[in-house]
């Protein structure tokens, strides 16, 4: 059954990558919803003034992750909601991309959501109760040319997000994924009007998501409503992915 001791927009909520594009928008969603949220950057300097506090965070350095956790614990509490969005793009085409190119990527999209999830799981499972979120891409699911080492790290969060989904429904912690489409991040900023035209093409309802529906579908899964729900990964990609 549901913990409802403490209303889900009550929750210490983490997000990480929160000082841009779509993790700001995602923290200042929950915000706006009740969500107590403490937003991560790796320079720590605040985004926004809607989010309550924000920390140094940088997801490739373990001791990071740990100052970061420690700091927030004692400063606000236990983290009780995890957003894990940070990330980051090296594109190229295969036969150009450096083996840095494809090792980085990893390192700071899957090995840095490990990291952060594994310290936030600690908390959990003592209160019995949490949410994590892993923000990933539809790339991971269709590919995309040019993104051998972005598609195989969101690829990789989904089989990560389901092991953990296993592993921590005993405590009460609910783990999924939201694959977001085609949105209007610096990615596809830098994306020739051919290449727009082209990918919004290829999506079914024929246009680009909004920030504001991936950050709703996270709100969904961070909150009671979806308490039932654990190992799946919600598709926000206008039938992309179908």
């Amino acid at each position: 059954m549901p913990d409802d001791t403490q209303p889900p927009t009550g929750r210490i909520t983490l997000v990480t990558g929160a000082n841009r594009g779509l993790g700001l928008a995602i923290a200042e969603h929950l915000a706006s919803s009740g969500f107590r949220v403490i937003g991560t950057s790796r320079d720590g300097e605040p985004a926004s003034d809607l989010i309550e506090g924000w920390v140094r965070l940088d997801v490739t350095d373990t001791a990071s992750v740990n100052a970061a956790f420690d700091e927030i614990e004692e400063r606000f509490g236990n983290v009780e909601v995890l957003v894990s969005n940070a990330g980051i793009t090296r594109d190229g085409l295969v036969l150009r991309m450096s083996d840095d190119d494809f090792t980085d990527v990893i390192d700071a999209n899957l090995t840095g959501a490990f990291r952060v999830a594994r310290r936030a799981a600690k908390a959990m499972v003592r209160a019995r109760r949490g949410r994590i979120v892993f923000v990933s891409s539809i790339s991971g699911r269709v590919g995309q040319a040019g993104q051998v080492n972005y598609a195989a790290s969101k690829a990789g969060i989904v089989g990560m997000a389901k092991s953990l989904a296993r592993e921590l429904a005993s405590r009460n912690i609910c783990v999924n994924v939201v694959e977001p489409g085609p949105l209007p991040t610096d990615m596809t900023a830098s994306l020739t009007d051919d290449q727009r035209t082209q990918l919004v093409a290829a999506v079914p309802l024929g246009r680009m998501g909004e920030l504001s529906e991936v950050a709703a579908a996270v709100e969904f899964l961070a909150g009671d409503a979806a308490s039932y729900i654990t190992g799946a990964a919600l598709a926000v990609d206008g039938g992309l992915g179908m």
